[in-house]
């Protein structure tokens, strides 16, 4: 059974979790929300092609798309973003002092949001209807 819709409908429950952490101003969980919501989004991508997607990397997996699926430069870019966000948003030792709360900005949410949104449409529009 191929669950790709699985993956693609809990992709979307997380980029509605990254726009409520922002409003609330959780933004390191808006940032992670976001990078998973990208992340979840390629793997129904991919498991809708019959692949097998491998790995936390957005980028690794928008590298990994089956021929005529292939990301552009752009994309690729966004995906670079969002895959710095998947430790030090949770881990107060991924930075030399502080904690991810203190750190993260309103702005690098949104951010993280706007390349999350930008994924998940080059996804939606090349998965099964």
């Amino acid at each position: 059974m191929n669950r790709w819709r699985d993956w693609w409908e809990q992709a979307l429950r997380d980029f509605r979790h990254a726009e409520h952490s922002t409003d609330g101003g959780h933004y390191e969980w808006a940032a992670f929300a976001a990078q998973q919501a990208a992340e979840k989004s390629v793997k129904a991508l991919i498991l809708s092609c019959n692949g097998e997607p491998w790995g936390h990397s957005v980028t690794g997996l928008l590298e990994a798309l089956p021929q005529g699926s292939k990301a552009p430069e752009s994309l690729m870019e966004a995906a670079n973003r969002l895959d710095k966000h998947y430790l030090p948003t949770r881990y107060p030792n991924g930075f030399p002092a502080g904690y991810p709360g203190k750190l993260y900005t309103a702005g690098e949410a949104k951010e993280a949001i706007a390349d999350a949104a930008q994924i998940i449409e080059f996804c939606r529009g090349r998965l099964p209807g």
